[in-house]
C-alpha cells in the first residue's frame, strides 16, 4: 500500500513514501523497540519517535502501531529494491548466519567471547557486539532480563520472497521484513521473525549489498 505524500511546510517533499528517518523508526518498531530503546539507539528524543511513528500511520493510513508492525514495503533507495528477482527460484533455507544470546553486560560478555574464548570480533554497534564462530554470526545484546533461549537466524538470498513463500505455507510471522541495520558499505542487514510450533521464535536474515 503506497499513500499519497503530503507537503510540509519548511521541508522539501520526499521521493519516497517515508523519510528516511520515519523508515528508521518504522524498520526499529517492527523489530519490536519501545519508543525508548528507539531514542536511545539513534540518539534522538523519545518525543522524536513518537512524532516519527505518528507521522507514518497518518502516511500510511494505518490506525495502530500493531498495525505498523504488520505492514511490509521496501524503502524506493534500498539495496534490497534494486535487488535481481530469480525467476520461480526455488525457496531454500542456507546456513544458520546467526545466533542470539541476551547477556546483563555487553562490555563484560565482549571480553569473555573476545579475549577469553578468542573468537573474531566483528562490531560493536550500541550495547550489540557481533563475533564470528567459523562463518556463523554470534550476536550478543545487553538486557535487563535475560532469556535463556537463543534465536537461530536461517540465512537466505530473497527475503522478501521467502517471507512470501513461507507465509503462503502457512509460517506465523511476528513482523514483516525490515532493516535493522545498514553498514558504512551500504550494506544493508535485513530480519523477519515467526515462529515454530511451540511458539519459539525463529527468524529469516539476509545481508544486501549496494
Amino acid at each position: 500500500m503506497r499513500a499519497t505524500g503530503r507537503k510540509r511546510r519548511g521541508r522539501p517533499p520526499h521521493e519516497d513514501v517515508l523519510t528516511p528517518g520515519e523508515w528508521r523508526t518504522v524498520h526499529a518498531a517492527q523489530h519490536g523497540m519501545t519508543n525508548r530503546e528507539i531514542a536511545e539507539r539513534r540518539g534522538i528524543s523519545i518525543d522524536a519517535v513518537k512524532y516519527h511513528v505518528a507521522n507514518a500511520l497518518e502516511k500510511l493510513g494505518l490506525r495502530s502501531r500493531r498495525e505498523l508492525r504488520g505492514w511490509f514495503q521496501v524503502p524506493a533507495d534500498s539495496a534490497l529494491s534494486r535487488q535481481e528477482k530469480a525467476m520461480d527460484q526455488k525457496l531454500e533455507l542456507g546456513r544458520i548466519g546467526q545466533i542470539s544470546r541476551m547477556v546483563r553486560n555487553i562490555a563484560e560478555a565482549q571480553r569473555f567471547y573476545g579475549e577469553l574464548l578468542g573468537l573474531r570480533h566483528l562490531y560493536t554497534f550500541g550495547k550489540l557486539a557481533f563475533f564470528d564462530c567459523g562463518g556463523t554470526r554470534l550476536y550478543l545484546d545487553e538486557k535487563e532480563e535475560v532469556q535463556p533461549e537463543s534465536i537461530l537466524y536461517l540465512q537466505v538470498q530473497d527475503i522478501a520472497a521467502a517471507h512470501a513463500e513461507l507465509a503462503s505455507r502457512g509460517v506465523e510471522f511476528m513482523n514483516p521484513p525490515h532493516m535493522i541495520f545498514r553498514h558504512g558499505d551500504g550494506t544493508e542487514e535485513w530480519m523477519t521473525f515467526f515462529k515454530d510450533p511451540e511458539g519459539r521464535p525463529l527468524a529469516l536474515m539476509a545481508q544486501v549489498k549496494a
